[in-house]
């Protein structure tokens, strides 16, 4: 295998986290891809991971999810080559992913340095708000644009990334903005310093909050990295948006500042959220 070409796979699955299942194969696929993507890789083939209670749910909405998944793998350039299914008490659904990335400018959550600024390329609050589907009390509106943030590939995202220069970048997935950001800020020996007010949020979270929506997740969430946080005077509704956990979330970035307008511009939905600095005492700073 050439020097400039290297292999990266990734696997990711989930149980039902909407009704619809043509939209549950299309989320499940791009948050499978979101991890060759979040490497600066391209995804070339997939495999199918289905738990399916068998004789109780019919197999056309098992097919209607397979069609999301195979329409998201396609509009990556992926193909679809198999899968495996076994008998299980719920329905669980995601991807096998195998991608190809240069060894030399791959993306890895190591390579932030003091300086480089944080851009965040997707809204936050799909734990709250997908929370609040379920439970009847979410917007039309709302709901659309939630369905349509988690769907959406963060293919753009990872090339402008990788062609600008970025070697830092995670994506944002179960543990919040929060959680990847301390991924980062340990494997990179830096702190990271995020601004709550500068936070992308998607329609309907902040109100799903005020309206006493809570996710298990934010709250593990919360237990793990209270002592590692130095959260300045945070609002509990941006607390809560930090740390909430994300289906197939954007990507956070760590950019070198001289490429932050050029990335801002390309990529629509970006959002500058904060910077990196030298390490400190804590390793996370929300101010």
């Amino acid at each position: 295998m050439s020097e400039s070409l290297a292999l990266v796979q990734t696997v990711d699955f989930f149980a039902p986290i909407v009704d619809d299942p043509y939209l549950f194969g299309q989320v499940a696929a791009a948050n499978a891809l979101s991890d060759v993507y979040a490497m600066g890789g391209e995804p070339l083939t997939a495999l199918n991971i289905v738990g399916w209670p068998s004789g109780r749910i019919p197999l056309e909405i098992l097919g209607q999810i397979l069609r999301g998944a195979q329409d998201k793998v396609h509009e990556a350039g992926a193909v679809t080559v198999g899968g495996h299914t076994i008998i299980d008490d719920e329905v669980k659904f995601g991807l096998s992913v195998t991608g190809r990335v240069d060894p030399r400018r791959m993306l890895t959550n190591a390579t932030a340095v003091a300086g480089d600024r944080l851009v965040l390329t997707k809204a936050v609050g799909t734990g709250l708000l997908a929370t609040a589907e379920k439970q009847g009390s979410l917007d039309p509106a709302h709901a659309h644009a939630l369905h349509e943030g988690m769907r959406a590939l963060n293919a753009l995202a990872s090339r402008v990334a990788v062609e600008l220069g970025a070697r830092c970048a995670t994506d944002v997935t179960g543990f919040g903005v929060l959680g990847h950001a301390g991924n980062i800020s340990r494997a990179s020996g830096v702190t990271l310093r995020i601004l709550a007010s500068a936070l992308p949020v998607l329609p309907g979270a902040r109100d799903a909050f005020a309206a006493g929506i809570r996710t298990g997740g934010a709250e593990r969430n919360h237990d793990h990295l209270e002592p590692l946080v130095e959260w300045g005077d945070t609002s509990a509704v941006d607390r809560a948006l930090l740390l909430d956990p994300q289906t197939s979330g954007g990507l956070l970035v760590a950019l070198p500042a001289s490429a932050l307008a050029e990335y801002l511009s390309r990529v629509p939905g970006a959002v500058e959220v904060g910077d990196v600095l030298p390490a400190g005492p804590l390793g996370l700073v929300v101010s």
